[in-house]
């Protein structure tokens, strides 16, 4: 017997609770329900305007904070590796964050049907401010690490848990306004985050790209406890019993784990250790095996799985997973690394470096705007699913062949059709689960597409940086090999003019950036591999009552 009991909320007051009522087959008179949902209308209809449009504006302050932390260190990481000497660190500054991120996506997603929304919500917003106050003061680059990785957990739950708080909170007409406003802050965020975090590295100091969180998440937090009811969920915790069927955390136990030992393999061969180095060939086994049990839990463990099966069987959702991984990555591996390019090979500042990298992320910002429109006038998302990775390869191989004397007509340039292709590809995965699957299991769907991205981004990053930093030793032994006798040059990224002599300059400048355009590969690669996952999906109308579920 289910450890859990389902639970109607009697006062009608949440869609929510209504929608999954009915989703799992109770037999209630129409009569009954038509005046449980003018009821809750009547409700939600005569909440104060004030009070929700200052929850609103808490969830904004949350999610945009959530993030600008996606981007916010790209452009102070070089000063941050000058000061902690910890260049081999760069990919876990983002892959840590990702990391917890992806791997408990899912988990809190379930926790918002057991536990009222509230609560859950604010132990979210307390691990990401705890997480942020351990990166903005910290001492060392370990201490950054672990910061980053507890502000990656709290993250996990606060953009599904926004959506949901919205979706109780107001009526359809302005939930749909809402949700459309906290998407476009993802996008304003990601302009942003370089070009804040640039102006804190070089008139502050980069730990402010982490205070910066801590007065908005008081604001967020003010407004959920003071203005948010603790509605009570449709599926009542029935002890820990109960918890742990839902978590799935034998599952977690075997995933995060495994994916802890693929974001070493991947960062530290080559770099650290050989490929037949016995550390490598340990976590390549361990990963294997942790990765096979996970398979067979989820297996064992039907709908109550991190990954329901079912759900990973339809055409649509694993193209979509495949798709997401493959478009998140490649944008992580550029974010990361095209402003080291800037401030190491050009010269500028973290300021500027991020200013120099807008025209990726505006065009992603406009496009993906733009995408949205045109999908729900030609009713489609399929073709722009085959352009995204046509578009941002093409940006992407451009950017992989700049020179140390390339100008703004080629870093501009190769930039805009790069960002093209994210803006139009990034959202549509987020459509597709939509589209195709029926509402009780759209949730875990986005969920599980969530996870993807994430999971993406962290490869991304560590493959990209164990790239960097084995082509660097390489190109700087072949390029100017005298240059490290006047300083640890391969951890002096934003020194370089300062550090080594004006007649090595040019050799070191030539290693930086082959490097570099080298890590870009990596971004080349999965930009193209992401139409692997387009093929799959099926050409369905947004604009037709769907019928059926996926083949």
């Amino acid at each position: 017997m289910d450890p859990c009991h389902e639970k109607s909320d009697s006062r009608g007051s949440t869609a929510f609770s209504t929608n999954v009522t009915n989703s799992i087959g109770e037999q209630n008179e129409p009569s009954e329900n038509d005046g449980n949902e003018r009821a809750e209308e009547r409700t939600e209809q005569h909440r104060p305007a004030l009070r929700l449009v200052a929850i609103m504006f808490g969830l904004s302050f949350a999610v945009f904070c959530m993030a600008l932390d996606n981007t916010i260190m790209a452009t102070a990481i070089p000063k941050i590796t000058d000061q902690f000497h910890s260049a081999q660190d760069i990919g876990w500054y983002g892959s840590s964050y990702l990391l917890t991120n992806s791997c408990l996506t899912i988990s809190f997603g379930k926790l918002y049907t057991l536990y009222p929304v509230k609560w859950i919500y604010l132990v979210a917003l307390a691990l990401f401010e705890i997480g942020s106050l351990v990166c903005g003061f910290t001492p060392n680059s370990v201490g950054l690490i672990i910061g980053r990785a507890i502000t990656g957990l709290g993250s996990a739950g606060l953009f599904s848990g926004a959506i949901t708080v919205i979706s109780q909170s107001m009526p359809l007409q302005r939930r749909l306004l809402c949700i459309s406003v906290i998407m476009c802050l993802f996008g304003v965020a990601d302009v942003a985050g370089p070009l804040i975090g640039g102006v804190f590295t070089d008139y502050l100091t980069w730990r402010w790209c982490f205070y910066i969180n801590l007065p908005f998440g008081g604001l967020t937090a003010l407004a959920i406890v003071f203005l948010l009811e603790a509605q009570q969920p449709v599926k009542q915790a029935g002890g820990i019993k109960c918890l742990l069927s839902h978590l799935d955390l034998v599952g977690l136990l075997f995933l995060f784990p495994a994916v802890i030992c693929l974001l070493l393999v991947l960062s530290w061969g080559g770099a650290d250790y050989p490929w037949d180095d016995r550390r490598i060939i340990g976590l390549i086994v361990g990963f294997t095996a942790l990765i096979l049990v996970f398979i067979v839990v989820q297996w064992w463990k039907q709908d109550k799985a991190t990954v329901p099966p079912r759900l990973i069987k339809k055409r649509d959702i694993w193209g979509t997973s495949i798709f997401s991984f493959c478009i998140t990555g490649a944008m992580m591996a550029f974010t990361y690394h095209l402003p080291i390019w800037f401030q190491s090979v050009k010269g500028v500042s973290a300021t500027k470096s991020g200013l120099m990298s807008i025209p990726t992320i505006l065009g992603m910002t406009i496009c993906s705007l733009l995408s949205a429109v045109l999908v729900g006038k030609i009713g489609f998302y399929t073709p722009f699913m085959y352009a995204a990775p046509v578009l941002s390869v093409i940006g992407a191989g451009l950017l992989s062949t700049l020179k140390v004397d390339s100008g703004p007509a080629q870093w501009i340039g190769y930039q805009i059709p790069f960002g093209i292709g994210l803006g139009i590809g990034l959202s549509q995965p987020m459509v597709v689960v939509q589209a195709v699957l029926e509402p009780d299991d759209i949730p875990l769907a986005i969920a599980i597409t969530a996870f993807m991205e994430s999971l993406g981004g962290s490869v991304a990053i560590s493959v990209a940086q164990s790239v960097f930093r084995s082509q660097l030793v390489k190109n700087m032994a072949l390029e100017a090999p005298q240059a490290n006798a006047h300083g640890n040059i391969t951890t002096a990224m934003t020194t370089l003019r300062d550090t080594v002599p004006p007649e090595m300059l040019s050799g070191v400048l030539r290693a930086y950036n082959l490097a570099i355009t080298q890590a870009l590969y990596v971004g080349v690669a999965l930009s193209s591999l992401a139409i692997v996952g387009a093929l799959p999906i099926r050409w369905t109308s947004v604009n037709e009552k769907k019928t059926e579920g996926c083949p």
